[in-house]
């Protein structure tokens, strides 16, 4: 049965994330299968987006859960939200972090019918959540179903809003990355290695310094290695130069790469690391590299350590430290026989991280929720729910659905 389904991403398309990136491929993978999605998304005038996507408008950069998100919220957003609503008559709507204040929060005031939530953050204490909680406790109440991306995020969900959700990772299109052909310029030797890093490079928990403390042990025991880190943030290349001092000419900055680009370097690197320190749920970039065939070496996160089966498909190191990064890193180097068997284990453990399956876990989610709802019909404005959010001065009010702008 083909579905008309909704999703609704939170977080801008202007600086793409994994949050983003997820939805994206979860909407090509589902319209590959036949069903008809619409994606709502905070996007500016001129940012590139697919035809699937509308744009909510221009997205305000917040700080919010130890990072900082581009989102959008209020009466003018919350006009085009429900117009969106109105126009897309869904099956099934599926939001994406719903209790972050955005669009899916928006959406989840106004929608009735089946909705499905998918819960992102994996946090032990959570300030953020504990001051919009009270705003969406009610509304939650809504959700037929919950999906979260980990047992990390999963924990999370029970511990500050209750419930429970079944977990379906984030998906991965593991054969394009298995089949991206490596570039020269990219690929090591035995003596002049190849290490990759890919990050946002301004946010802290990333763990770029963490990384940049441990290339002078690295270096001093393998001179000719090079270090290739890719992404975003002025302030963040800046400070690891300084940090880096001599060894900077070991380094290349890329600056933000391509999807294609990302799949070249990731099979052409001997090593990834990802030296983040906290606030990952799961760890997209790292079954991205396992399916390249590249050796990671990773902080010892729970969400990090299932991904790596437990160590058994990627080197660990405890979080934040450099010398047990850099120990790490030279033990993986010396060890090509040992580097082999992390890369076969990992090609085979990715496959449940495929695309095919995680649509399919997914759709499982979409029939247990219409099945759960009294009836199947399209997803429209529930006015309890627009009553309420008036109340509280977030809710637009009809003069100002007639004129939003």
């Amino acid at each position: 049965m083909s579905l008309k389904i909704g999703i609704v991403c939170p977080y801008s398309f202007d600086v793409p994330g994994g949050v983003q990136f997820h939805i994206r491929d979860l909407a090509e993978a589902l319209m590959a299968q036949g069903h008809e999605v619409s994606v709502l998304a905070p996007a500016d005038e001129d940012t590139p987006i697919p035809d699937y996507i509308t744009s909510a408008g221009r997205a305000v950069p917040v700080k919010y859960n130890g990072s900082v998100a581009r989102m959008t919220f209020g009466p003018v957003t919350a006009a085009r939200v429900r117009r969106w609503l109105d126009a897309g008559k869904f099956d099934v709507l599926h939001l994406h972090e719903p209790v972050t204040p955005s669009l899916s929060m928006l959406a989840l005031w106004i929608a009735q019918g089946p909705i499905v939530a998918t819960f992102h953050t994996a946090l032990i204490r959570s300030r953020a959540l504990q001051v919009v909680y009270p705003l969406v406790r009610q509304s939650l109440e809504k959700i037929s179903a919950r999906i979260a991306v980990s047992e990390d995020a999963r924990r999370t969900l029970v511990e500050h809003m209750g419930g429970d959700a079944v977990v379906i990772p984030n998906g991965v299109y593991v054969d394009t990355f298995a089949d991206a052909a490596p570039s020269a310029r990219w690929q090591g030797t035995p003596d002049a290695p190849t290490i990759a890093f890919l990050g946002r490079l301004d946010e802290p928990r990333k763990g770029l310094p963490v990384l940049t403390a441990a290339i002078p042990r690295i270096l001093e025991a393998v001179p000719g290695a090079r270090f290739l880190i890719a992404g975003r943030g002025d302030q963040g290349r800046a400070d690891a130069l300084e940090a880096l001092g001599e060894s900077a000419s070991a380094v290349e900055f890329l600056g933000s790469i391509s999807d294609e680009e990302k799949a070249s370097l990731l099979s052409s690197v001997d090593v990834y690391i990802a030296p983040q320190t906290g606030g990952e749920s799961f760890g997209i970039v790292l079954v991205e590299a396992m399916s390249a065939g590249a050796c990671v070496v990773a902080s010892d996160l729970g969400a990090f350590r299932r991904v790596l089966d437990e160590g058994q498909a990627g080197a660990l190191f405890p979080v934040g430290d450099p010398v047990a990064l850099a120990d790490t890193v030279l033990r993986v180097l010396a060890d090509p026989a040992g580097r082999e068997r992390y890369c076969e284990r990992a090609i085979s453990f990715v496959r449940r991280f495929d695309w095919s399956t995680v649509t399919a876990e997914v759709l499982a989610v979409y029939e247990m929720a219409l099945a759960a709802s009294d009836a199947v019909i399209p997803v429209h404005e529930d006015p309890a729910s627009l009553r309420g959010g008036r109340r509280l001065g977030l809710w637009p009010r009809p003069e100002q659905e007639r004129n939003p702008s």
